[in-house]
């Protein structure tokens, strides 16, 4: 062997750091698909969580409004308590109305507004029928009759 003579010449395919490399690249691409994946779902679960949210609270408002007397106008409840009573007694007048403008009471027995809940005391000296009458923004009226029976 002549000191002279040149070595054969290397072959890439047997250098360690092109494994190496290429490995350390597989495993670069496969985390970032992982990571990549994640956010994805991630993004797709909080868009999902918010969109079940917003019906929810949708479905609990609309429920209120129902609750509340919905956009309908309407004497929701109307009654006296006692139903009956003696001369020099007083009884409630009690009523609730729902998307009301305007409120009157026939005979007038005191102060009446729109309201989910409002008591009257009152004491007629004989049998009485009171009128409720509402109206509501686009003019519609709406009226229930209750009696207070003096014995």
């Amino acid at each position: 062997m002549n000191p002279e003579t040149p070595s054969p010449p290397k072959s890439p395919f047997r250098n360690p750091f092109l494994y190496s490399s290429l490995v350390i690249l597989g495993v670069l691409l496969y985390v970032s698909y992982i990571l990549y994946a994640r956010h994805e779902s991630t993004k797709q679960y909080e868009r999902q969580t918010r969109e079940r949210q917003t019906e929810q609270r949708r479905e609990e408002d609309r429920l209120a409004v129902e609750q509340l007397g919905g956009s309908e106008l309407a004497i929701r409840g109307l009654y006296i308590s006692p139903a009956a009573i003696h001369p020099g007694e007083s009884a409630q007048l009690c009523y609730d109305v729902a998307n009301a403008k305007t409120v009157t009471l026939d005979p007038p027995s005191g102060e009446v507004w729109p309201s989910h809940s409002r008591c009257l005391n009152i004491s007629p000296r004989k049998t009485t029928a009171y009128t409720l009458s509402i109206v509501g923004a686009a003019g519609n009226k709406v009226s229930q009759t209750v009696e207070l029976r003096v014995r």
